[in-house]
């Protein structure tokens, strides 16, 4: 069988004409060399190159030779770099799933971040599942979540990113803009306006109407953050979201935030991962650039 060290021979012999020069790149005695060169001739049942003087030439089994050498040594060389990489954590391609519609453009944010420090490592962004992203992530279909729920399951991992409030936003005419705190009676007169997701993944609905035995008197589901915002500011409905995006909203559309409920829901976001690629060095990065710029975030809102 042809070995990686027969290609690099014939490549060193071409590229250097004579057995001494080739033995010196290969760092090889001429004794070792000639040895492996009979060796390789022996075990193929050919010539592969004929002594002219000093000099050695490739017989046309050595030219064929020497061609597979020229085609396969760069693959196997970087093939090594880029494994080399990945064991230093420089390079891979890392698959994030979505289960966060707020999030997006904190996540565009620490996306663009990243990419800088790691220009090796590849992104993918994946927002919808067969099933759920937790189950995407157990299937090897990506390497982490963000989500703002935590399903304790045997080899996941949870990093908490931050944690924030969920607010109520209103219209500046709306009625209820004048309130500090919006309750739930207040808010089942209202449409509410939310992303496609299940209602039980609905904190608003789950943590504070259902606890009341209450829901609102129309729902729309909204995909696009921007039409939602425009649509609560045209009075067409409320929507519930992180304090930090609904602060930066009202800064865009004539809005008003509400405290929801007289306790407010406290919430968390989430990157969920295999427990066994914790150490994974680009995923550590990543996780600390979503940590610091999340904090960014909440540290403007309380300034």
């Amino acid at each position: 069988m042809i070995e990686n060290k027969h290609l690099k021979i014939i490549q060193a012999l071409h590229l250097n004409g004579t057995l001494t020069e080739a033995a010196n790149t290969l760092y090889l005695s001429q004794s070792a060399l000639s040895h492996q060169i009979s060796y390789l001739e022996n075990k193929l049942d050919t010539k592969l190159w004929e002594r002219e003087g000093r000099n050695l030439r490739l017989t046309q089994a050595g030219k064929l030779l020497l061609q597979t050498a020229e085609q396969v040594l760069p693959v196997i060389k970087q093939t090594e770099e880029t494994l080399k990489a990945y064991s230093e954590g420089r390079q891979g391609i890392l698959r994030i799933g979505v289960e966060c519609y707020p999030c997006y453009e904190w996540l565009t944010g620490v996306i663009g971040v990243f990419l800088e420090k790691m220009p090796e490592v590849d992104i993918d962004i994946v927002n919808k599942f067969q099933f759920s992203g937790l189950e995407g992530l157990l299937n090897q279909h990506i390497d982490m979540l963000v989500t703002p729920d935590m399903e304790i399951r045997d080899k996941v991992h949870y990093e908490t990113i931050a944690e924030y409030e969920l607010v109520l936003l209103v219209a500046k005419d709306h009625p209820l803009a004048n309130h500090k705190i919006v309750s739930p009676t207040e808010l089942a007169k209202e449409t509410l306006l939310s992303f496609p997701v299940p209602l039980e993944r609905l904190d608003i609905i789950t943590e504070f109407l259902n606890p009341a035995s209450l829901k609102p008197s129309k729902m729309k589901q909204i995909e696009s953050i921007e039409l939602m915002l425009q649509m609560t500011a045209l009075d067409r409905g409320v929507c519930a979201l992180p304090q930090w995006l609904a602060e930066e909203s009202t800064r865009k559309y004539p809005l008003q935030t509400l405290q929801i409920g007289e306790n407010s829901i406290h919430k968390k976001l989430y990157i969920a991962l295999r427990s066994n690629d914790t150490e994974i060095s680009y995923i550590q990065k990543f996780i600390g650039i979503g940590k610091d710029m999340a904090n960014q975030k909440l540290e403007g809102i309380n300034n």
